[in-house]
């Protein structure tokens, strides 16, 4: 089991880091995944108890100038790692002035991704700055816990608004209510909503469109038959929300979230090679 790579270019550095970053936000620990085209940041809480999940993919080709792997076997040849994704966050941080990073896994007295930077230095050598990063190896008998979750069969599913917009009316709300009601129909539309004994507030969002969804037969299909006016709504943890709008060091270029009613509410960022799907089960 091998696992090597380097980034030399400064801007795949700061994106990558940007993309960490994210992750440490969303997930005190997470599993990594590497394959041969990609890497793979999974949080798999179970939703049915309470928890929240996340899945994140980039292509390593657009990260990487070099990149070598080898997994556990020809048959299964993928790693699976878990990690601590604020301790790479940091050493990543440390490298934004670096000439060269290499990250690989090694063995110090336990599993570690070691990161080496490669500074410049006011003397003709450069200065090597190296941070070993504890991990632990998930075994091939546990791999079938961490796959890519489904699309659940949503009732609405829909565009977000600007995430800094939305990020500065749920951080207002916050204050009034440890819960946020969101709802949306197929019509464009969105509301989010605090219901107190004291206080109701809503924010409404109008022409954000609905993304259109491809049946199994190949046709364009939507959410659910439903009327397009009807809402459907989740009420949701908003430290789980705030936490989702306010971690994002990668501004996504298109946003969605669908919405199972009373049951779940499934997010996805996308940003040129990155996805991020989240999910936030709702609230008895």
């Amino acid at each position: 089991m091998r696992f090597r790579a380097k980034i030399v270019d400064i801007g795949c550095l700061n994106h990558f880091t940007r993309v960490i970053s994210t992750i440490a936000k969303l997930a005190k620990t997470c599993t990594l995944r590497l394959t041969v085209e990609k890497l793979y940041f999974i949080l798999s809480d179970k939703v049915a108890n309470g928890g929240v999940s996340m899945w994140c993919e980039l292509n390593q080709g657009n990260v990487f100038d070099e990149y070598q792997m080898e997994g556990v076997a020809v048959e299964s040849n993928e790693i699976y790692l878990e990690l601590t994704p604020e301790n790479l966050s940091r050493a990543l941080k440390a490298a934004q002035n670096a000439k060269a990073v290499k990250i690989k896994l090694t063995n110090k007295q336990c599993p570690c991704l070691t990161v080496v930077m490669e500074l410049p230095s006011l003397s003709s050598s450069s200065r090597i700055v190296t941070h070993d990063i504890p991990v632990g190896v998930i075994p091939r008998k546990l791999w079938n816990d961490f796959k890519e979750p489904t699309v659940p069969d949503f009732d609405v599913s829909i565009y977000l608004p600007v995430v800094k917009t939305m990020k500065s009316v749920v951080e207002r709300m916050k204050n009034l209510s440890n819960s946020i009601v969101i709802e949306a129909n197929q019509n464009g539309e969105m509301n989010l909503k605090i219901e107190t004994d004291l206080v109701s507030v809503t924010t409404h969002f109008k022409e954000l469109g609905n993304p259109p969804w491809e049946s199994e037969d190949g046709s364009q299909g939507s959410a659910r038959d439903r009327d397009s006016e009807s809402m459907a709504e989740a009420r949701i943890d908003i430290k789980r929300l705030l936490q989702l709008l306010a971690g994002q060091q990668v501004n996504p270029t298109k946003a969605l979230c669908n919405i199972v009613s009373k049951r779940i509410v499934h997010f996805i960022l996308l940003h040129e090679d990155v996805s991020l799907q989240y999910f936030i089960p709702a609230l008895a």
